[in-house]
């Protein structure tokens, strides 16, 4: 079933908003008596379509069930912000495959450097799109995407268990570096042009490892999604 993501359900009938009303009438076009899956963050709703206004979609509660769809590891991926719209392409890939937040990072070789303006734009281009790709995949929790910010400022937030920095440079196989009770891991990916040496010196010092994704060197677009799926097929979330 197609899902949407609410913020609150109380009681057996919901009344969605005129966006998402619209979205459910216009973009899926849903009719009375369809089922749709609404999710709150924790549990999901199967729901049935009671009414179809202009401006609002009225449903009923049919059944409420536990989420199971996400994986058993919160990955944080801190990704140097990339030129043109390739950011959007890393969020919505790895949306889908299980990521639990994003944070973009300026790094040194980052060419695109937007103003706070344009970076409060790019912020809630980058939410929607975290959105759509959530409700899409089925997934059960929007991950955060959040402000743009230095490695120094990802560094010295970050509280995942294990800090893994992907370096063309060479560095550990994640075959030895995921375990199966490991709870957290932040994965950190360079800009087109990757990381400088003084960089992944700065993640080893703050207790994180270098690692690989193999003798190739994969596109800024490319590293976050292989290093992501090769997580969850360690971790069993893939099985």
């Amino acid at each position: 079933m197609k899902k949407l993501f609410v913020e609150k359900i109380c009681g057996d009938t919901i009344t969605l908003d005129a966006e998402q009303s619209r979205h459910v009438a216009k973009s899926l076009r849903m009719k009375v008596g369809d089922m749709l899956t609404l999710c709150d963050g924790v549990d999901d709703y199967g729901c049935i379509i009671d009414e179809i206004t202009k401006n609002a979609v009225t449903l009923s509660v049919c059944y409420r069930q536990a989420g199971a769809t996400e994986p058993n590891i919160k990955v944080s991926l801190y990704q140097g912000v990339p030129k043109g719209s390739k950011l959007e392409d890393i969020i919505q890939k790895c949306v889908e495959l299980g990521v639990y937040e994003i944070t973009p990072v300026l790094t040194k070789r980052s060419v695109s450097r937007p103003d706070e303006k344009q970076a409060a734009v790019k912020q809630k281009r980058y939410a929607k799109i975290a959105l759509e790709a959530a409700q899409q995949s089925g997934r059960g929790i929007v991950p955060e995407i959040n402000t743009m910010t230095s490695l120094e400022n990802a560094l010295s937030e970050c509280g995942a268990e294990l800090k893994i920095i992907f370096y063309e440079g060479g560095g550990e196989s994640l075959n030895k570096l995921i375990k199966g009770d490991l709870k957290s891991v932040a994965v950190f990916i360079g800009p087109e042009g990757g990381f400088e040496k003084d960089e992944v010196d700065a993640v080893i010092r703050a207790g994180g490892v270098s690692a690989t994704l193999g003798p190739r060197i994969l596109r800024a677009q490319t590293a976050p999604v292989a290093a992501l799926s090769a997580i969850m097929l360690l971790t069993g979330n893939l099985e």
